[in-house]
């Protein structure tokens, strides 16, 4: 058995592992999800979120035994967290998510990108403290293999992404090289593009680099598929 914490990405919340929860334990695992700062039912103003404060919402959920799970944004949490406190945690798993290079935020890992899906359907808040997608483009961008049903749960629970954390470089050094890890790329992403998901893990271990044939959202595309997958990959950390 194991421990599983799930961090989800930019604009969701805890609410996102919905389908993935039950299904990580009805392989016999145990499973949470917490909402970042400012998501869900957290109460953080948008405006005073900080890349510090992801990374110690995720050390205070984390135990020794734990697997770190971060989908999207949330691989940039996660990796703060493990380089802060590799002790507090078994290994990371990064979903479809941003790989850290040491120095960079993750509007630069952004940029460097083969391509930019997602520009379009940004919406900036006149304050510029935090950005929200279109509504329009969403299902497309995000859900566009998903059941309706997960679709219509989804979009009306989306909050706006506080944009400081995401402008905010991290260091990275040995600490958090040394951490098991293991990358889930997406090949139907529409959002962050399958090439520089590949890319961003290119030096990686093989064996620990695997895929899905989903979108964006595997957790509620192929929840079962992403759990057994997740199962397969936690026999190897």
């Amino acid at each position: 058995m194991a421990d599983f914490l799930l961090i989800h990405g930019s604009c969701h919340g805890a609410w996102c592992w919905r389908d993935v929860i039950p299904a990580l334990e009805a392989l016999g695992h145990n499973a949470r999800a917490i909402d970042m700062p400012s998501h869900g039912d957290d109460p953080t103003p948008v405006g005073e979120v900080t890349l510090a404060g992801c990374r110690d919402a995720i050390l205070a959920a984390s135990r020794p035994e734990t697997i770190v799970l971060g989908h999207s944004w949330g691989g940039y949490p996660i990796s703060a967290a493990g380089e802060a406190a590799p002790e507090k945690m078994r290994a990371l798993i990064y979903l479809c998510a941003y790989v850290p290079v040491s120095g960079l935020s993750m509007i630069d890992m952004r940029k460097r990108g083969p391509r930019q899906p997602l520009l379009p359907a940004v919406r900036r808040a006149e304050d510029g403290l935090s950005y929200t997608f279109d509504p329009e483009q969403v299902p497309e961008l995000f859900y566009h293999d998903c059941p309706q049903e997960a679709v219509a749960y989804a979009m009306p629970r989306l909050c706006p992404q506080a944009t400081a954390p995401q402008n905010t470089p991290l260091t990275l050094s040995e600490k958090w090289e040394g951490l098991p890890k293991a990358y889930i790329r997406c090949a139907g992403d529409r959002a962050i593009p399958p090439e520089y998901q590949a890319e961003m893990v290119q030096d990686w271990p093989r064996e620990r680099v695997f895929s899905l044939p989903t979108s964006h959202s595997p957790f509620f595309s192929d929840p079962k598929g992403l759990a057994a997958l997740v199962d397969r990959i936690a026999a190897t950390l």
